[in-house]
């Protein structure tokens, strides 16, 4: 695989990665206001999965960390 086209792969890779986490981004955002989910596990497990969608986020915009 030349340079370029492991660039390119990675490029689209993130790009594809940072999709699916807006999705489940707003699914949690959507999900954290239902009635059905105001325990404070429902909380707590939203905000762990929010937690772990940010690291990602962060680890994609800074692979070399």
């Amino acid at each position: 695989m030349s340079g370029d086209t492991e660039h390119d792969s990675l490029v689209m890779l993130r790009h594809d990665i940072n999709n699916q986490l807006s999705n489940i981004q707003l699914c949690l955002s959507e999900l954290k206001h239902e009635e059905g989910c105001q325990s404070e596990d429902c909380k707590f497990y939203i905000e762990t999965i929010q937690t772990a969608c940010k690291k990602i986020e962060a680890l994609l915009q800074n692979p070399e960390r």
